[in-house]
């Protein structure tokens, strides 16, 4: 028998060599594939962290341009708190002031004679006065006046100092009283 010798290394290594080809081509699809997904993912959150940027940058914008209409109405609050404070004070002027005149005028008619202030200071409510009395007797009397008015509580001698420039029994006084409007006048 004629001996048949096959040969199957060539087709083996030809079988091979196609694997090999067929893996290598598959790895560098692969390869591509996978550089391709990195690169519209690369470019998908660069365009994300762009457009994020934009909107921080006008959220910013948009923020400082709130603070300063929020300083600018901070600013308006204050002016109308100033205005609104000076018209309380000139309302309140403008309502004491019959008060006021009657108040001196009060004083005034209260006064005993010969019984003369120097000095007159209105702080809130209260009145303090200096003056110069004939005598000491002058300065009872001008107390008991101001406690018949009703416009005044609580008249006070502070302090009492001799002073014969003006008489031999002269004296100069501070005194002080507090005021009170009447009801009646209240209502006016």
């Amino acid at each position: 028998m004629a001996d048949i010798k096959i040969n199957l290394l060539p087709w083996r290594e030809e079988r091979r060599e196609a694997k090999k080809k067929e893996f290598l081509n598959i790895m560098v699809s692969v390869l591509l594939t996978a550089g391709l997904i990195i690169a519209v993912t690369d470019r998908f959150y660069d365009n994300a962290v762009k457009t994020q940027a934009s909107r921080n940058t006008f959220l910013t914008k948009e923020i400082d341009v709130l603070e300063n209409r929020i300083a600018d109405i901070k600013k308006l609050q204050e002016k109308k708190n100033e205005l609104l404070s000076r018209m309380k004070v000139i309302q309140e002027l403008q309502g004491n002031r019959p008060i006021i005149v009657r108040l001196f005028d009060e004083f005034a008619r209260r006064l005993a004679p010969r019984v003369f202030f120097t000095d007159l200071t209105l702080t809130d409510k209260l009145l303090a006065t200096k003056g110069i009395a004939e005598s000491n007797n002058r300065i009872s009397s001008q107390l008991r006046n101001l406690s018949d008015s009703d416009w005044f509580d609580n008249p006070n001698v502070t302090a009492i100092k001799a002073d014969t420039e003006y008489g031999p029994q002269a004296s100069q006084f501070s005194l002080s009283v507090e005021q009170s409007t009447p009801i009646k006048e209240e209502k006016k």
